[in-house]
């Protein structure tokens, strides 16, 4: 029990993929412009990590050796597929804001890595946790990501106004606009991944 508990936990703070591995950064600085684009972001390569470290250990008996890697990225791209059809039906609007991120789950290191260092390796439910764990340790960086950037660059979090800022003339918040930009996401990002240490340690 100890171990699963473990399995699920050490994604948020301990193995932070984003805090404390940086994996899977071009979708962290890319996506995190808001709260609300960081946990649709998050949630859906938590669910295709998820169900892509499920499969993986189901099937990873019947794999070659030589097409390992080919055959994970087939499985993981079938999940990521899903979701993109899914997130298009149902959430076209944040569809729309992430854009090709999606699609380019199939290729992003956290996924694929956790399907080669665990699950190739280990039991389905352990599989599973290792996926549930990494996946919402990955959406709470970006959520909370979003949020400062959002909360600084907007003056608002999930787009709803906070009113924290002195206005100018026409009633629009006096923010620092730098938080939303490229820029912005180095600076938060590097004061976040300190805190995460410094509570680690």
């Amino acid at each position: 029990m100890n171990e699963q508990l473990k399995n699920l936990t050490k994604g948020f703070l301990k193995e932070n993929p984003v805090f404390v591995l940086l994996l899977g950064m071009c979708p962290t600085l890319g996506t995190s412009t808001s709260a609300i684009n960081g946990m649709g972001m998050g949630l859906a390569t938590a669910f295709v990590l998820m169900l892509s470290n499920l499969v993986i250990s189901l099937v990873k008996d019947f794999i070659p050796d030589k097409v390992r890697i080919p055959a994970f990225i087939v499985i993981i791209a079938s999940f990521v597929t899903i979701v993109d059809l899914l997130m298009q039906g149902y959430l076209p609007a944040l569809h729309e804001q992430l854009g090709l991120f999606i699609p380019l789950i199939v290729v992003n290191c956290i996924v694929l890595g956790r399907a080669e260092a665990f699950a190739s390796k280990n039991t389905p439910w352990a599989s599973l946790l290792d996926g549930l764990g990494m996946g919402l340790g990955f959406a709470f960086a970006l959520t909370v990501l979003g949020s400062v950037r959002e909360i600084l660059g907007a003056g608002a979090i999930f787009g709803l106004p906070l009113h924290i800022y002195p206005t100018d003339v026409k009633g629009s918040p006096i923010t620092m606009l730098v938080f939303v930009l490229a820029p912005g996401a180095f600076i938060v990002l590097g004061y976040l991944i300190a805190l995460v240490r410094k509570i680690n340690n």
